[in-house]
C-alpha cells in the first residue's frame, strides 16, 4: 500500500472516444488483487467522483477494468478508508 507522492496521471477514452485524465489516488491490494482508485482531473468533477479499477493481468499486460460489482466496490472503499485514518 503506497501513497503516491508524485501525481500519477492516467488517460482513458470514454464511450464517446474522448480522452479523460484521471489522477491515481491510491493503489490498494485486497487478497492478492490490485486495485487503483482514480479521480477525474476535470475541474467540474466532484471530489467524491472516484472510480475503482481492478488491475487484471491479461497475457502479461496490465488491463484496467472498472469495478461495477457493489460488494467488490464497497470492500475496496472500506480498505481505502482504513488507509486514511
Amino acid at each position: 500500500m503506497s501513497n503516491l507522492e508524485d501525481k500519477e496521471i492516467m488517460s482513458f477514452r470514454d464511450e464517446d472516444g474522448n480522452k479523460v485524465d484521471f489522477e491515481a489516488v491510491a493503489r490498494i491490494y485486497l487478497e492478492e488483487q490490485e486495485y487503483l482508485i482514480l479521480s477525474p482531473l476535470d475541474e467540474d468533477a466532484d471530489e467524491e467522483d472516484a472510480f475503482i479499477f481492478r488491475v487484471d493481468e491479461i497475457e502479461g499486460k496490465e488491463e484496467y477494468n472498472l469495478v461495477e460489482d457493489d460488494k467488490e466496490f464497497e470492500a475496496v472503499k472500506k480498505e481505502y478508508k482504513k488507509l486514511l485514518y
